[in-house]
């Protein structure tokens, strides 16, 4: 359970932001952090070696106060430092000669971490001999030595057969010194040594950049300066939580969301209820997940760092959009968990393989969808869920490399985002829990890096889900393999329970994955797919996209108008989904809005 300041407290965070002598210094020192954060992940960009580092950008920086305060993470990614405390903090149990020059490997679920695929690098700074700082690099890996060539091996009934190389923080560096032994235990255990390497040392080098430059910041402005501002940095994050949150009516609400069922594993889907209460006077907000199912036996069950930090995106997503994302705004927050459950604390040998996504995402549109029952103006949508094969991790041999093994992400189409009150869905949301953070491969470095060849990536027309606000449209990919066969493995949820709309709002569209054989028959696979695929056949895959938020008869026609000259929605769906009537043609460009046929249309709805 995160336990917050008591309430009373409240009062002296506001006040401690009115006493700030000298806020032109807190705003300085604040963007600071933030520039020292930006710095290690453009370290940690330009040294890694995989694409789903170096070209998608899945990976976290953050800075950490020596008591496991989150100070910052600027634009990293929600799942992977919204629960970073808990790392920092089993660096500190684990470890009580902690010194100078150490860095720890820590990428354990049942200790901390998100999934065993993130591995994580934690630098302790000290100044002047005294622990201050921790700095973290969080980095999602291609090959981790699981049993088969994949970092979400959904499949998993428990750790063992996920197979995962797991570090519970182990120091890798002392006096600046890397272990070998380590090393050469990774090395012989991972598919793709030298991609691992590489990007193991950008880890290093991320977390040795901010080292330095928090020394030097320290130097700069004074060790007193700088430890003050943190506290005071803190005080005001949670003051403007707080405010945000009296904003609110007081509520106790529950809400549900439903992951698909998947074939020989889950025949039922799993069902995620989020029970959130609101006390505004109080400026708390509880959420309860302990009504929820056991772990389950396969590799979706969410670790606590996870179930903390999908909890912080959800409510962070409904609230006011300037809130500090650190430990101050979090003291307003309660979790409650429970151990050997699926969204609480997992039992070991439970695996949590793919607890950065399915479920994951599931239990923020919980968390989402409560708020929207506070009513019009509350909450958000549903988002896309799918990850599919647009997104799917392929491996193999590459016969133009002499059969050098390959294993990678793909990260050539990402799912749609949800509507809210006041926006549409973005286009490039991949997932809620990455929060728009993942970027979009390049095709030419993909089909350089990997024996495939894409096709196509295009949206689909009329996919968007329809709502005052809409969400965003699906993105379809089509890609195959040239020289040789590759191993596809998807986890893809979305495909049977698609985006849920709010407040009249249309439900997105699904996701769907298809082979095509080289005679050019498509054959519909299982959401969860292990598959090889040959040359000469192709994988086709839907991203699922975002639902709408709002009746779509009150969209303002000047925007559906735009939705079909982008080609994103149609002419005939203008008229029966929106209300909306257009004339002209987009072949000759002549199309337009008729104003008053479509002011005609609406009185005639609604009239009715």
């Amino acid at each position: 359970m995160i336990t917050p300041a008591d309430p009373a407290e409240i009062a002296v965070a506001s006040d401690a932001v009115d006493s700030i002598e000298d806020p032109v210094m807190i705003a300085v020192l604040a963007n600071r952090f933030d520039g020292i954060v930006r710095e290690m992940s453009n370290t940690l960009l330009r040294a890694a070696r995989s694409t789903v580092i170096a070209a998608a950008k899945d990976f976290s920086c953050a800075i950490l106060t020596a008591d496991d305060q989150l100070i910052t993470a600027a634009d990293g990614l929600p799942v992977h430092v919204f629960g970073a405390s808990l790392q920092t903090r089993a660096m500190r149990e684990l470890h009580t000669d902690i010194a100078e020059g150490d860095a720890f490997l820590h990428n354990d679920p049942y200790l901390g971490n998100s999934h065993a695929a993130d591995h994580a690098m934690l630098a302790p700074v000290f100044i002047d001999g005294e622990h201050l700082f921790t700095v973290c690099a969080k980095a999602h890996q291609a090959d981790i030595g699981n049993s088969v060539p994949t970092t979400y091996q959904a499949f998993a009934r428990d750790v063992y057969e996920e197979g995962a190389l797991i570090f519970p923080c182990v120091r890798v560096q002392q006096n600046y010194e890397t272990n070998a032994d380590i090393v050469r235990m990774c090395r012989r255990r991972i598919r793709v040594p030298e991609q691992w390497y590489g990007d193991f040392l950008a880890l290093i080098g991320a977390v040795r950049i901010g080292e330095r430059r928090l020394k030097a910041l320290c130097a700069k402005r004074g060790t007193e300066t700088v430890t003050r501002f943190v506290g005071r940095w803190m005080d005001y994050s949670e003051a403007r939580m707080a405010s945000a949150i009296r904003a609110l009516p007081s509520a106790s609400l529950v809400s549900e969301s439903t992951h698909d069922p998947v074939e020989d594993i889950l025949p039922d889907g799993i069902r995620v209820q989020a029970k959130l209460t609101i006390d505004s006077a109080a400026a708390i907000i509880e959420v309860d997940l302990r009504d929820n199912v056991d772990c389950v036996d396969c590799g979706l069950n969410q670790t606590e760092a996870s179930c903390l930090a999908n909890v912080f995106t959800a409510i962070l997503n409904c609230l006011a959009d300037d809130i500090p994302h650190n430990s101050g705004a979090f003291r307003r927050v309660r979790v409650l968990l429970r151990d050997n459950c699926i969204v609480g604390r997992p039992a070991f040998p439970h695996s949590c393989s793919a607890c950065t996504t399915n479920v994951a995402e599931r239990l923020i549109y919980s968390v989402q969808g409560a708020f929207a029952q506070l009513g019009e103006g509350y909450g958000l949508a549903d988002g896309s869920s799918t990850m599919g094969a647009a997104m799917a991790v392929i491996s193999g041999q590459d016969a133009r490399r002499g059969g050098d093994p390959y294993v990678g992400q793909l990260f050539l189409g990402l799912g749609g985002g949800p509507a809210g009150p006041v926006a549409d869905g973005w286009l490039t949301y991949c997932m809620p829990t990455a929060a728009g953070m993942i970027r979009l491969d390049s095709v030419e470095l993909d089909e350089a890096r990997y024996p495939i060849e894409i096709d196509n990536i295009r949206i689909l027309p009329a996919t968007l889900g329809a709502g005052r606000q809409c969400g965003a449209p699906v993105t379809e990919v089509v890609y195959g393999p040239t020289t040789s066969p590759f191993t596809v493995v998807i986890p893809s949820d979305g495909h049977y329970s698609p985006p849920r709309g709010a407040h009249g709002g249309a439900d997105g569209y699904p996701g769907a994955t298809f082979k095509r054989t080289a005679d050019g028959t498509e054959v519909k696979l299982a959401n969860f797919v292990q598959a090889e695929i040959a040359p000469g056949e192709t994988l086709r895959g839907i991203e699922g996209g975002g639902a709408g938020y709002g009746d779509p008869r009150t969209r303002k026609p000047a925007r559906v108008l735009r939705d079909v000259e982008r080609g994103w929605e149609t002419q005939e769906r203008a008229a029966a989904v929106y209300a909306v009537v257009l004339t002209g043609s987009l072949d000759d460009d002549t199309l337009a809005l008729d104003v008053e046929a479509t002011d005609d249309l609406r009185a005639q709805i609604i009239g009715s």
